[in-house]
């Protein structure tokens, strides 16, 4: 790659042995003083300090994702990710001299499987791995790299695999660097393989839940359209299910082998920590871990250009849309700096040619467009969903017209300077979180960039002329040089049912630990005090005028504000509200037009939303602070002086029918609505929702009067932002224009509904995957005195990857890619407590997945070991857990609305300290044993035990209709 930062412009600190024998590199001007070592072995270590919160984001990447598969294999990288949560020689077993022989036999036993064809010898084969599987399940112990997580902690523990890299990430407290490092390099040094067909069912699970996700499928097809040649086109990341039917753990070994070694990887860590110790603890772990000095190079066949487009289609129950792309060069070989402007030109959001020219003017229902990088190559997309009436074909069309402005330059040039600023905000909010600085390092490393230019990015952009995007536009976005993905519905005749096998539940030993474990556990480490919210303090009130209250929280860590109008009422009190909001956002006033709007707030780098929930809403203004006058007359204008366009409104109603009856055809939507209907009842629907009909009777001038009526209610403003109180005092004074006299608000909660008998409530999906939702609410009114007690049930049964509820549901049985259950507080005064669980597995597997769940939640299994780990995650976190920003106004909402003034958290650190197993039992029995269920699920109907679900209470069918209420 052409460097395009002279060498001057890089710092190679070489600091004094007296400080450190470490060298690393530094880049003068980068925002997040960002220093990266290399370690002898080749191990990358990339760090930022940031001192608001006592923990630390931490990414483990690894050059090595879907691409590296072997062809033979595919799924192979998805697959290892699960299995590096399995543990070690010194974790995850109780004596693994003993474990070895059996999962060698295990590992044997596969390769004979994956080569036998006649099924019923595969049968028998699978029998023997499960029997053997069983006994060596006696000696391991499941989910011990989570127990350890939780020991020390950590937060978001978890992993992905994409097709070019896999990243594990953690986010842990400051003072645990040594114990995470120790544990995270045994992890990556010493991964055993066991719990393999338990686990290969899981996978089986995700790529179950892929089938119904026809946006993956679209993108798959695409990537094998655009890149015939190159793995993002010939395999995907999750494999085939001929593939998945067929693992090889031999092959896991030495895919492991291959590519998981220090000159392949990069520790990436953003967070309150100090370089040089941390740098010192992480060689101690890593630093003797062997490089491969021959990894594989991958060879790629340069793709030949594209000359006409090439035409691919997809089939799926979900609604019809449209997907085309070109080819770009990769992110390893060219920023593609004119790209991600070119993108911000087309789509941005606001003010693009693809906001205003097609979703501004309604031309289809919905449009976008952008760049997606990746190392060995890019793609510009560009994609849509029809109306009423329109084709696939014809969303097409408009779609190209906008790509052929920029080719021929039929476009502002103050875009690009727009383009710029908003660049630079999204960047500053990229800063103010741990995850988003180190994933800016996980990018940089995967792709092989020098840090240099990653810095220099915005610098180069600005440089970059309209004639440059023109240039670019007509080199790679040519008008036949694309594919293009018709997704339509129908039955896809490629997925094929993958029969569930029979897996003996294995032993979960929850009372067994190992020493290493007890080791991590008896550490000691510098402890971290919590700080928990003073509410006194850490926000202030006031009143600008009677009727509007001020909720206000400084900014000290940028420029950017947030202005929310909260107001006492939502689409309970009104379910036009929505629409009306919607219709507004389509107009322009008297002075400006709604195209002006757009492209004015986006030139400021400032953007407005306005959104209804059940009891209240909320119009917010954020931006740069430097604008936010010039933001809310902007705002405020259109709000009270918005010009009717009777055409505009019939477009948004026929618009709004069709998304409509697209959401039904979406499994996600259709689990959505029924989880609605369960809770609040069918009542609640009809009273909330518009029928079609009530949607088609509403004028513009009573949908522009609800709007504006707000602004003669009293609501509360909330202020995140770097303006000090007098100053946004003064600017709500100046620029809200609020009536003189504002009338009061009621807010109403909704009611949930009570559960006094098991019932049974079913709705049609034609998917080979059912999802599962069990209920329960006998109505126990909020009492803050039982947080304690619930928030420890919680992490102990089904709160994270070491809970009871994932290890017999995913880990022993298999039955699912996830599963969950807890103990749900209110979340307002008169709100009252319910039990939710919740899975998604095979129709086939369904009455096993619902006996157990009845078996564990009923009959919880007693682990002291289970309940320490639970007991000292909860602790851990809240020592070094913060409220910070915005959420410091959010929680206080949220305390208000339950009739409290003080942070939760501290009574649960307080009480949980000298609680044990008895009072998670006394929680159990109180609360959850032998409750009534309403049992929702919605699946294919025809494929369930019907008999067996009329063993758990009367069944219900329900309607669309009913669940969606139109």
């Amino acid at each position: 790659m052409k460097k395009l930062l002279t060498l001057a412009v890089v710092v190679v600190a070489l600091l004094a042995a007296a400080c450190s024998k470490y060298k690393y590199e530094t880049v003068e001007g980068d925002p997040m003083n960002t220093r990266i070592y290399t370690l002898p072995n080749g191990l990358k270590v990339y760090m930022s300090v940031n001192k608001e919160t006592p923990r630390i984001q931490t990414y483990i990447a690894v050059r090595v994702g879907g691409k590296n598969d072997p062809a033979e294999t595919t799924g192979l990288a998805h697959y290892f990710e699960h299995l590096m949560f399995k543990g070690t020689p010194n974790f995850g077993t109780s004596d693994y001299a003993a474990e070895k022989p059996l999962l060698d036999q295990i590992e044997q036993l596969f390769e004979v499987y994956r080569q036998t064809e006649d099924e019923a010898e595969r049968a028998a084969i699978y029998h023997r791995i499960d029997s053997i599987s069983y006994e060596a399940s006696k000696i391991a112990i499941p989910n011990e790299y989570d127990k350890l997580m939780a020991a020390i902690g950590a937060n978001g523990t978890n992993a992905y695999t994409s097709q070019d890299m896999t990243v594990y990430e953690e986010d842990i407290p400051s003072n645990e660097v040594d114990n995470w490092a120790k544990i995270q390099a045994d992890r990556f040094r010493n991964p055993v393989i066991r719990g393999f067909h338990t686990e290969l069912e899981t996978i089986y699970e995700e790529k179950n839940m892929s089938l119904t996700k026809d946006n993956r499928k679209v993108w798959e097809a695409l990537d094998a359209a655009l890149f015939p040649h190159h793995p993002y086109g010939t395999q995907t990341v999750l494999g085939t299910q001929e593939h998945l039917k067929n693992p090889s753990i031999t092959n896991v070994k030495n895919y492991h082998k291959t590519y998981y070694v220090p000159n392949n990887m990069a520790i990436c860590l953003s967070g309150d920590l100090n370089p040089d110790e941390v740098i010192a603890t992480i060689d101690k772990y890593f630093g003797d871990m062997q490089p491969n000095e021959n990894l594989p190079k991958l060879e790629i066949k340069p793709e030949e250009p594209i000359s006409e487009p090439i035409v691919r289609e997809v089939y799926g129950l979900e609604a019809a849309n449209v997907q085309m792309g070109w080819r770009l060069p990769g992110t390893s070989s060219d920023p593609n700096d004119v790209a991600q402007i070119a993108s911000a030109i087309l789509n941005n959001g606001q003010a693009g040619l693809i906001d205003l020219d097609l979703n501004q003017q309604q031309k289809v229902l919905s449009a976008y467009g952008g760049y997606a990088g990746q190392p060995d190559y890019s793609t510009f997309i560009v994609g849509g969903s029809p109306k009423a009436g329109q084709s696939l074909e014809e969303v097409r069309d408009l779609l190209l017209g906008e790509v052929t402005k920029l080719r021929s330059g039929d476009f502002d040039e103050e875009l690009i300077k727009a383009s710029i600023n908003n660049f630079k905000l999204y960047r500053m909010k990229e800063l103010e979180s741990n995850g988003s600085r180190a994933d800016l390092y996980v990018q940089s490393f995967i792709a092989g960039t020098d840090w240099a230019d990653e810095v220099a990015q915005l610098d180069r952009m600005s440089k970059i002329t309209k004639q440059d995007v023109i240039d670019w536009a007509n080199k790679y976005l040519g008008p036949e040089s694309y594919a293009i993905v018709f997704k339509r519905e129908g039955e896809d005749r490629n997925v094929q049912k993958i029969a569930a096998p029979k897996i003996t539940p294995i032993v979960t030993n929850r009372d067994k630990q190992s020493d290493f474990l007890t080791e991590i556990q008896n550490s000691e480490v510098k402890p971290i005090e919590p700080v928990f919210v003073d509410y006194q303090n850490d926000m202030s009130q006031f009143d600008v005028r009677e009727g509007i209250h001020v909720l206000y929280k400084k900014n000290d860590l940028n420029d950017i504000f947030t202005l929310n109008y909260i107001f006492d009422t939502g689409f309970e009190n009104d379910p036009a509200l929505e629409l009306a909001f919607d219709y507004l956002s389509y107009l322009g006033t008297e002075a400006m037009s709604a195209e002006q709007i757009a492209s004015q707030m986006y030139d400021i780098a400032c953007s407005f939303s306005m959104r209804a929930g059940s009891n209240t809403c909320t119009i917010s203004i954020s931006g740069l602070s430097e604008n936010m006058p010039r933001a809310m007359e902007i705002v405020e204008g259109l709000i009270n002086g918005a010009v009717a366009d009777e055409a505009i409104l019939e477009n948004l109603k026929q618009d709004l029918i069709k998304s409509r009856a697209d959401a039904k055809l979406s499994q996600a939507k259709n689990f959505s609505a029924l989880q609605t209907y369960l809770i609040y009842g069918e009542e609640f629907i009809r009273r909330t929702t518009l029928t079609n009909e009530q949607l088609q009777a509403l004028g513009s001038e009573e949908l522009i009067a609800r709007v504006r009526d707000l602004l003669n209610k009293q609501h509360e403003v909330l202020y995140y932002g770097p303006m000090t109180r007098d100053e946004v005092r003064k600017s709500l004074a100046d620029h809200h224009k609020a009536a003189a006299l504002l009338t009061p608000l009621e807010k109403h909660y909704p009611k949930k509904q009570l559960t006094e008998q098991n019932s049974v409530i079913l709705a049609q999906y034609d998917a080979n995957q059912l999802y599962y939702f069990q209920y329960s609410n006998r109505g126990e009114a909020f009492d803050v005195t039982n947080d304690p007690g619930i928030t420890l049930y919680n992490e102990y049964f089904g709160g994270s990857m070491n809970s009871i509820c994932f290890q017999e549901m995913r880990e022993a049985r298999g039955l699912a890619y996830t599963a969950s259950a807890w103990l749900a507080s209110p979340s307002f005064a008169d709100d009252s407590y319910s039990y939710i669980s919740f899975i998604a597995t095979q129709n086939d597997k369904m009455q096993t997945a619902v006996e157990a769940f009845d078996e564990i939640i009923n009959q919880m299994p007693e682990s002291p070991a289970a309940f320490q780990i639970a007991k000292d995650a909860i602790l851990t976190r809240l020592r070094t857990d913060r409220t910070t920003g915005i959420n410091v106004l959010n929680s206080y909402l949220a305390l208000r609305r339950l009739g409290l003034t003080e942070d939760r958290d501290r009574q649960i650190f307080e009480k949980v300290q000298s609680m044990t197993l008895d009072d998670v039992k006394a929680t159990q029995q109180k609360w959850v044993k032998d409750r009534p269920y309403t049992y929702g699920i919605l699946g294919d109907i025809k494929n369930l035990d019907l008999n067996f679900l009329k063993t758990l209470g009367p069944i219900t069918t329900v309607s669309q209709e009913e669940i969606f209420g139109y």
